[in-house]
């Protein structure tokens, strides 16, 4: 089935282009009137769940404090995506191959929907109609559909265990977790793998490989404990080397095209800094390069962690250039100072380039948003906006 077929199968035969976007913005109004109350929806939508398919249950935390609305929400955000085309088969393709980690069945793409349905229904209350229930009930079609073909369609395993081989701390809220696979996952340098830690059951986090797949399985994953992050924290604070964790499939769509012959510019902050030295080492390890210019920035020098390694890569590699970004008045760091959105607009538009966004969701938002009214154009710009603690 093609990503049109996918997205086409729960709407209306010959439904148009603009037919689709006003669908997606007819969701978006839907939402919009109820989301202030997203934490109640969250807990009806989960009693609603667990009722009509009880062995869902398991597939949950026995606390489901930190999971709240989450599930709803990633529901209701993919499906007002219906007149996104390029961005959302691709990302429920992937979301329907790691969920088979989970041992998801067709039936329960059922009963989640009927749940969805049910509670922003009752939520509603009189703005309510039949049209709007039409409207949720076409759109989740396509979320189910596309996901379960592509679980369906999957013949790789379901998910990989890893043994914690290495644990540094950074600093008291970040450390540097290194895990050993059983055999190498399949990702691609840039890409994000979902985990399950003895910490934290049935609490999966997505984090990104900082190092190219290397023969041996090794993973090397920068966490930052983060508010009300229970895994993060759990992690930061308590792995273990000799812990074992669960990995999911790979997902996400940053990568370098070989073919491109455009120049590179790689944005990043935080431990968005662990795909970026992904892709660096994938890139070190082509024939040929790139000039690749990175933007690595934060409050202060401190945040910039990791920007020895990348200063060092730089030295041996007359492709790559490496900038510090602080926002503070550090002068002795010698670093550009602003936010990353600030800095890089002020180096220009990078019309030329091809980009690569990697960050906290507001610096990435902030940044893309600086980048586009600068005149850089959005497709040559990559980011992976989906993440979750």
């Amino acid at each position: 089935m093609t990503a049109e077929q996918l997205l086409t199968a729960g709407l209306p035969v010959g439904a148009s282009r603009s037919e689709q976007s006003g669908l997606a913005e007819t969701l978006r109004s839907s939402w919009a009137a109820v989301e202030h109350r997203a934490d109640d929806m969250g807990r009806y939508f989960y009693g609603t769940l667990f009722r009509l398919a009880p062995e869902t249950r398991e597939l949950f935390p026995v606390n489901m404090e930190v999971q709240r609305s989450r599930l709803l929400r990633a529901l209701v955000h993919v499906t007002q995506m219906v007149d996104e085309w390029d961005e959302l088969v691709p990302f429920l393709q992937q979301l329907g191959r790691d969920h088979r980690k989970f041992g998801v069945l067709t039936e329960h793409y059922d009963a989640v929907g009927t749940a969805l349905i049910t509670a922003i229904k009752e939520f509603s209350e009189d703005t309510w109609t039949p049209e709007l229930e039409k409207a949720w009930t076409q759109a989740y079609g396509v979320v189910a559909e596309a996901m379960h073909v592509a679980a369906d369609a999957e013949r790789g395993p379901a998910s990989w265990l890893g043994r914690v081989v290495d644990h540094k701390r950074i600093g008291w809220d970040l450390a540097i977790i290194t895990v050993q696979t059983s055999e190498p996952i399949p990702y691609r340098a840039g890409q994000y793998l979902s985990v399950e830690t003895p910490q934290r059951p049935r609490l999966w986090r997505y984090l990104s490989p900082a190092n190219a797949p290397r023969p041996d399985g090794i993973l090397e994953f920068h966490v930052r404990a983060v508010d009300s992050g229970w895994v993060s924290r759990a992690l930061v604070a308590h792995a273990h080397v000799g812990d074992t964790w669960r990995i999911g499939p790979p997902m996400g769509r940053m990568h370098v095209d070989p073919e491109s012959g455009r120049d590179l510019l790689m944005v990043t902050g935080g431990t968005g800094m662990a795909p970026i030295k992904a892709l660096l080492e994938d890139i070190a390890q082509r024939p040929e390069q790139p000039r690749t210019q990175v933007f690595v920035g934060g409050r202060s020098w401190d945040d910039l962690y990791d920007f020895g390694s990348l200063r060092k890569l730089s030295y041996s590699n007359t492709w790559l250039d490496a900038v510090p970004v602080v926002e503070d008045e550090d002068a002795a760091s010698g670093a550009e100072r602003g936010t990353l959105a600030d800095v890089v607009t002020r180096y220009g538009a990078w019309a030329d380039h091809d980009v690569l966004v990697c960050g906290s969701p507001a610096m990435i938002r902030a940044t893309v948003s600086r980048m586009l009214v600068a005149g850089t154009p959005l497709d040559r710009i990559k980011y992976d906006p989906f993440t979750m603690d």
